[in-house]
């Protein structure tokens, strides 16, 4: 039997993400101003059917395996990843003395500019609603921030970890990713990520705070392919 882990955006969108699931029951996706993620019960033609009969034109699927993407699919970019999970037994220490704020409705456009500062990936106007979103805010502004993302069953993503570049090495990253372990820990859940294979900064750090990789984790970013007019 595979891992729940192996298939973590359907087992979210099928858990405790239900209320976000748009789709069938062998195919889901996000709510389009949430997230362009999508999961299927298994990843064979006939699903892939299903998820181009879906209203949305782009999707993002994870994957340790290899997938085909059919025809009727555009590969815009596959994305070589890791997928980390954290160690019960280990109890990062900190420095408290950094102030994390949680972030609201009224932090999104600031939000929203650092991560396209950082180059972290899509966020949307909603995707905040899927939780404990915090920051750390210097000279007025908006320099570090990480919230939470899938949770198939008893795991929890941490996700959207990104600093201001100005800020970097001030312990900003460390005091934040700690921040969310002590939040997953007192829901009794357990803490789990993804990052790009190539990031050896990032990888280093999340080992440091006692994550530990689990396998490798595909992301593939499809869209429906769409026939020229003659």
């Amino acid at each position: 039997m595979s891992h729940i882990l192996d298939n973590p955006i359907y087992n979210s969108l099928n858990s405790n993400h239900t209320q976000f699931s748009e789709g069938t029951s062998q195919v889901k996706y996000y709510q389009r101003d949430i997230a362009a993620f999508a999961g299927m019960e298994t990843y064979d033609e006939e699903s892939f059917k299903k998820l181009h009969q879906q209203d949305p034109e782009l999707f993002i699927l994870f994957s340790p395996n290899n997938l085909s993407i059919p025809f009727n699919f555009n590969l815009v970019k596959k994305i070589e990843m890791l997928q980390l999970v954290y160690n019960e037994n280990y109890i990062p220490i900190g420095d408290d003395d950094i102030e994390i704020i949680d972030l609201k409705e009224e932090n999104i456009s600031e939000m929203i500019d650092l991560v396209n500062l950082t180059q972290l990936g899509p966020f949307l106007l909603n995707t905040i609603t899927l939780g404990n979103y915090v920051g750390i805010f210097k000279d007025q502004k908006l320099v570090a921030m990480a919230g939470h993302r899938f949770r198939p069953l008893n795991y929890i993503e941490v996700s959207a970890v990104c600093c201001h570049p100005n800020y970097l090495g001030k312990g900003f990253a460390y005091a934040i990713i700690r921040e969310q372990i002590k939040r997953i820990l007192d829901k009794q859940q357990v803490p789990f990520l993804h990052v790009r294979e190539d990031n050896f900064g990032a990888i280093k750090l999340y080992e440091k705070l006692g994550f530990k990789t689990r396998c490798n984790m595909k992301a593939y970013v499809i869209n429906k392919f769409k026939l020229k007019p003659h």
